[in-house]
This record gives structure tokens, C-alpha cells and sequence, in this order.
């Protein structure tokens, strides 16, 4: 029976994003149960791709991504895939007839990551639009059930959140993406003299995109607004450290939050939520 595969899928997704994020699956964990499936295969997706560009290295990494794009699209169409973290993802997509050029854009975004070093400023943007903004668009379609206009309402704010915390990413990965993988994605910042003044201009403008991110929190369907609002919590106490991080510090190392703060920071927020602060 197909249904035992696609059950043995989603627990591979569900595998994967617990094996991989311990944020992410706590923010999982705040939704609504008839969320919890389709977002485990959202992340399955997105981070197998990650993985291709950015682990993978001494293999053919650029085929492994080709491969990965079209079995992605054959799952799509036949709607299934012996590939579970595929057929997972495929019966999300069609579910929820997430549009497909959101896809297209996050793989490109994918392929950006095997030939860019550095970006200018349309490059920057376009990098943040495929591998984060989209990724929260492919979200919202399953929080709002299928409701265009609401989608549409909240559709901006998804994408400003889904950019604040790709910019949060990019600080705190700024050591190991420039040491390790030879990455500057901040356009117009030399990392050999990076220092304070660069740091908070960065910060100041993922400031603007908190902001927007939470008033869109505020407004999405009571079963997603808890979940999404964990990450919020998470990312923003992850922005704080990086504040008070020096830039030096930034650039030699990974800023961290202990699973221990994780875990507090998940308590909290849920009593926030349950009186009603949010």
C-alpha cells in the first residue's frame, strides 16, 4: 500500500529536521498537529539541497544538484518518488498547490551557492528572496489552508521574517562560510576589515525586517502563530548575542544558543502566548 511508503516518507522528513535543527523542530513542535507533517517535509527538502552545496564537497556537487532539481519536478508531476524526502515534499506541494516557481527560485538559489563567492547587491537580494523568503512563502501556503487573500495579506511580512533570519544566519556563519567555503554574501563588505561600524549597519537593516516579520506573526491563524513565533523568539535572542558579540569574535567564530537556552526560551514563549501577549 502506498500510504505505508508515504508514512515511512514523512518520518524520514521528520528524521531529518530533528536530526538537523533543534530550533526548527521546537518551532514544529508549537503548531498546530495538522501542520506538523507538512512543514517536516518542507525542511526535509530544503536541507537535502543545503546539504548538496554545502557539505557534499569532494563529490560531484553540481550533478548531485542537477539530479536532486530534476527528480524534484518528476516527483511533482507523477507524484510520487522513491527518493521519501522527495515524495514527502511532493504531496505537500500539490496539497497545498505551493506554486512551483517558489521552488524554482529556491533551487537556483541552491546553484548560486556552486559558483558565487561574492555578491553584489542585486546578487545579495536575489540570495536571500531564493534561499529564505521563499522557503517562509511555501509555509504560509500551508498555514493559511489554501486562502489566497489571506496569503496574499501576509505574504510580505513572510518574506521580511524569512530575510531577517537569513541575514541572522549570515552573521553567525560568517567564520565558516568566508575560512571554510570562500562565501561573502554582505554586498560591499570586505571581511579582511570588517568592524563595528559594518556590524551594526548590517544589524540595523535586519532590525527592519524583524519588525515587519512580527507584526505578520501576529496576524497569521492561531494554530501556526505560536510555532512561528518560537522561531521568532529563537532568532531574536540569537540577533541579541550577536550584538553584543565584537565583530572579531564574529569573524573567528560560531555565536551559539545552548539547546539548555533553547529548551527556556520555548517555555517562555508559550506562556507568553498562552495570556495572550503575542
Amino acid at each position: 500500500m502506498k500510504a505505508l511508503f508515504d508514512s515511512v516518507s514523512i518520518r524520514a522528513s521528520r528524521m531529518t529536521t530533528k536530526a538537523y535543527s533543534t530550533s526548527f523542530s521546537l518551532g514544529i513542535l508549537g503548531l498546530d498537529k495538522k501542520y506538523h507533517d507538512p512543514i517536516y517535509a518542507i525542511y526535509g527538502f530544503v536541507r537535502f539541497a543545503d546539504e548538496i552545496v554545502d557539505s557534499f564537497e569532494g563529490y560531484p556537487q553540481k550533478e548531485l544538484l542537477e539530479r536532486f532539481w530534476k527528480d524534484t519536478y518528476l516527483a511533482l508531476d507523477e507524484r510520487i518518488s522513491l527518493n521519501p524526502i522527495l515524495n514527502s515534499f511532493q504531496q505537500v506541494v500539490n496539497t497545498f498547490e505551493i506554486d512551483h516557481d517558489l521552488i524554482e527560485t529556491f533551487l537556483k538559489s541552491m546553484e548560486m551557492d556552486l559558483y558565487k563567492s561574492d555578491y553584489d547587491e542585486e546578487g545579495y537580494k536575489a540570495y536571500i528572496l531564493g534561499s529564505a523568503e521563499v522557503v517562509g512563502l511555501m509555509c504560509l501556503k500551508v498555514f493559511v489552508d489554501g486562502s489566497e487573500s489571506r496569503y496574499q495579506a501576509l505574504k510580505k511580512s513572510a518574506m521580511q521574517l524569512g530575510s531577517a533570519f537569513q541575514k541572522i544566519n549570515f552573521l553567525r556563519d560568517l567564520h565558516a562560510d568566508y575560512k571554510k567555503l570562500g562565501r561573502t554574501y554582505f554586498p560591499g563588505v570586505d571581511l579582511n576589515n570588517f568592524n563595528e561600524k559594518v556590524k551594526t549597519e548590517i544589524e540595523a537593516d535586519i532590525d527592519v525586517d524583524f519588525k515587519a516579520g512580527y507584526e505578520g506573526i501576529k496576524q497569521l491563524p492561531k494554530g501556526a502563530r505560536f510555532g512561528v513565533y518560537i522561531a521568532y523568539v529563537y532568532y531574536y535572542s540569537l540577533f541579541k548575542k550577536i550584538k553584543k558579540t565584537h565583530c572579531d569574535i564574529i569573524l573567528s567564530q560560531r555565536v551559539r544558543i545552548s539547546n539548555k537556552r533553547k529548551y527556556g526560551l520555548f517555555v517562555s514563549s508559550f506562556l507568553r502566548h498562552t495570556i495572550n501577549w503575542i
